[in-house]
């Protein structure tokens, strides 16, 4: 078994695009792969620690992983993955998942955009500019490169300021920082929520103009959406049809079918579209495969002696 390490996988200097294109291969593989529901156990104070399990025998591949998040922590997010083969059952390897799960999880937002969003959009508005926020961004620039992007950020501590110096060389993006979400959210073509925690909701029904397409990533906060919009698609139905209001969304379909083909995306460009991008299990086990055959005997190895009688006290 093998220890893959945080530094080991950004060494390998994966590139959005290609992150983008494994979330895309995952996504169509979904109907071949045994997916439960995340389990959640949670504490007081915003703490968590979700279990997301999921077997992928198409790639020889079966994992776990394990995400919890401290508030107090920097960062507040943190994950591993046990890495199985499929074929012998052996553990492959403890994997660090804290760059694989930011971009996973930016790539499938960046994806969801280039799918759902009106063809001539421009104004991209983003609340939560964390890790998540940041890869969902770096990859859809690798999208667009050359469409003017205006970028709207919400006022929060330093974290504007701070994610405009991280992305101040990129050519074709304007950025506007705004003081409250009503300001934020207006005349937005894409609205990109990577907060974590909210206990309310975000804003009235009238300021989500015809045509916007919402990205909750981590779902907080558009709850009253999920009453009137057009569409709305998830990445796994399971994992959303506890939802307050899943019986009442107007049309539901799961991602992985838009992609194959299987079901109808946006329509036209008057339809007003969520896309709730739960995060699961098995684009989180499609990126340790691919990471894993790459760093394979390169990680500090570990040897698990099993015993080979049976073990009695």
């Amino acid at each position: 078994m093998e220890v893959i390490t945080h530094d080991m996988i950004r060494e390998l200097d994966i590139s959005p695009e290609q992150s983008i294109q494994w979330v895309e291969n995952g996504f169509k593989m979904k109907h071949e792969c045994q997916l439960p529901p995340k389990t959640s156990l949670k504490l007081e104070g915003n703490i968590f620690y979700n279990t997301m399990p999921c077997i992928m025998e198409t790639i020889n591949s079966a994992g776990v992983k394990v995400v919890s998040r401290y508030p107090k922590r920097s960062p507040s997010l943190e994950s591993h993955i046990l890495l199985y083969s499929t074929e012998t059952g052996s553990l492959e390897a403890i994997i660090d998942a804290t760059w694989i799960t930011a971009m996973r999880t930016g790539a499938v937002a960046a994806l969801a955009i280039k799918t759902f969003a009106v063809k001539n959009f421009q104004t991209v508005s983003l609340v939560g500019l964390g890790n998540t926020a940041r890869a969902t961004f770096e990859a859809l620039l690798s999208i667009y490169k050359d469409k003017l992007l205006k970028i709207k950020l919400l006022k929060y501590k330093d974290q504007a300021e701070d994610f405009i110096n991280r992305f101040s060389k990129a050519p074709n993006v304007e950025f506007e920082i705004c003081e409250n979400f009503e300001e934020l959210v207006f005349n937005a073509d894409v609205i990109l929520s990577c907060v974590t925690v909210a206990e309310n909701l975000f804003g009235r029904d009238e300021l989500y103009k015809e045509g916007v397409l919402v990205v909750p990533v981590h779902t907080r906060g558009f709850q009253n959406c999920d009453l009137f919009f057009d569409k709305v698609y998830a990445d796994d139905k399971e994992h959303v049809s506890n939802f307050k209001y899943f019986d009442r969304f107007k049309k539901f379909a799961e991602f992985s079918d838009v992609l194959l083909g299987k079901t109808e995306g946006r329509a036209d460009d008057n339809e007003r579209i969520l896309s709730y991008n739960i995060g699961i299990a098995l684009h989180d086990i499609y990126f340790a495969r691919q990471i894993y055959d790459r760093l394979m005997n390169k990680g500090k190895i570990i040897n698990f002696k099993t015993p080979n009688d049976k073990f009695w006290y």
